[in-house]
């Protein structure tokens, strides 16, 4: 057992920066199989798209998420939930400001995220 007794903030790309808390994962705990992270992304935050070679669940606790796949925006609210199989062509963004929970399996590497 390991009792995990902070987050480390890790800089997220996108405009404007949204902060990323990893409890979970490569920076925090060296955790390959998968990472959990808390997203807390500013108004009028995106990124661009990519086509990771993980699956990600993501999980709304305050605003709105919104995922683009192919020309359809999913908007996600607080409580709902979005699954994005590996290799799923994404583009997240909060255009209102949110705050989520990110798990990717197995865990986010930014080499395997395949951002364009």
């Amino acid at each position: 057992m390991k009792i995990i007794k902070a987050p480390t903030k890790i800089k997220a790309l996108g405009n404007p920066p949204k902060t990323i808390e990893e409890f979970i994962g490569r920076v925090n705990t060296k955790t390959t199989t998968i990472s959990i992270a808390r997203m807390k992304s500013p108004k009028g935050w995106s990124e661009p798209f990519q086509k990771p070679e993980f699956e990600e669940y993501s999980i709304v606790l305050k605003g709105e998420l919104n995922a683009k796949i192919g020309s359809k925006i999913h908007i996600l609210k607080p409580g709902q939930s979005l699954i994005a199989p590996a290799n799923t062509r994404v583009q997240y963004s909060t255009p209102k400001g949110a705050e989520y929970i990110s798990v990717c399996v197995p865990a986010f590497s930014p080499d395997k995220a395949h951002r364009e």
